[in-house]
């Protein structure tokens, strides 16, 4: 049973294998078999074990007479609030198999996004990690050898050389201090951000980070157009969508804003005034969403949007990647 148990905590469900689950989901019950019957052919043809797992779960409780988002939010590690909520409303609207297939792109569609750009940032990291490394072993351990022969020359140095002797002189005594001091600004920063001050804080901090900043704001904007767009188009009223998404954009400073907008909506304002107060939605986001509004076509508009920083974001990261490469060959 220990066994077992230990291998359970190296499961893993990736989202392609979310997005391929839902999207075969999708296929059984656009023709027409029974939810049962469907979850009972999905689960014999995944291979993933966790997801087997849940799905026999899922299947168990609809047997027993239990909604189908009402399964699926009992397992919130696989199933997020906007999955749960886009199959209630599939099942209240019949279009359940309509539901699957815009949730099985979205999910396919963040992936990629996520890929490109760990896979591009990948390089800078591992280059950035291996360098720093090198450069703490030289000062710490081979400068302080090479020191002796500057000392029995009793020569005046540069500045520049002096300033390297003492930087190495302090890494050799005290790499200690500066490992216990990082690893102490690491341990503050997460207590930190768990409080809801503190995360507002740290999310503004990065939303002004130079260059930074601005790609993290991009990603949390595709996101937010993604995620409204595929939640209206499926049914969910505009305030119960807003209220999934200020949860999905995964920054404190634009989830207030979210809300802020969502309390104005409810008071009978539009949606794009609110945002625009804010000040941490850019003229595009707000320009499609006013002409959605007024034209009937506010999915259709956000989905634009969304597909316009996307590639934003993948032209940003391809950018930020070829001007670090130089920058930390000179460094």
């Amino acid at each position: 049973r220990l066994q077992v148990n230990v291998g359970q905590l190296f499961e893993h469900i990736t989202p392609q294998d979310l997005a391929l689950m839902t999207r075969q989901l999708s296929t059984l019950v656009g023709a027409g078999l029974p939810l049962v019957e469907c979850l009972g052919a999905l689960i014999e043809q995944i291979d993933n074990a966790r997801v087997k797992r849940t799905l026999s779960q899922v299947r168990e409780q609809v047997v027993e007479g239990r909604a189908f988002a009402e399964a699926l939010r009992d397992h919130p590690r696989v199933f997020s609030d906007l999955y749960v909520n886009m199959v209630r409303a599939g099942e209240a609207s019949g279009a359940l198999d309509v539901v699957l297939l815009r949730l099985a792109e979205y999910t396919e569609s963040a992936a990629r996004l996520r890929s490109k750009v760990k896979t591009a940032m990948t390089y800078p990291i591992l280059m950035a990690t291996a360098g720093g490394t090198i450069m703490i072993f030289l000062l710490a351990f081979v400068v302080p050898k090479v020191t002796r022969i500057f000392a029995e020359t009793k020569a005046a140095l540069p500045l520049m050389t002096v300033v390297l002797l003492a930087i190495s002189n302090f890494l050799a005594q005290y790499w200690w201090v500066l490992v216990c001091g990082a690893i102490a600004a690491v341990i503050a920063v997460r207590v930190s951000v768990r409080t809801p001050a503190g995360r507002l804080r740290y999310d503004g901090y990065v939303l002004r980070f130079p260059y930074f900043g601005k790609l993290v704001k991009k990603v949390a904007l595709a996101r937010f157009s993604r995620t409204l767009s595929t939640l209206l188009s499926s049914g969910i009223p505009l305030l119960a969508s807003l209220d999934i998404v200020k949860n999905v954009v995964n920054n404190a400073m634009l989830s207030v804003a979210i809300e802020n907008a969502r309390n104005s909506i409810r008071e009978g304002q539009s949606i794009a005034p609110p945002l625009r107060k804010s000040g941490l939605f850019p003229p595009l986001v707000l320009h499609m969403v006013a002409v959605g509004e007024k034209s009937g076509e506010l999915e259709e508009m956000l989905s634009r949007a969304a597909d316009a920083y996307d590639s934003e974001v993948e032209a940003s990261v391809a950018a930020m990647t070829s001007i670090l490469e130089p920058v930390m060959i000179l460094i």
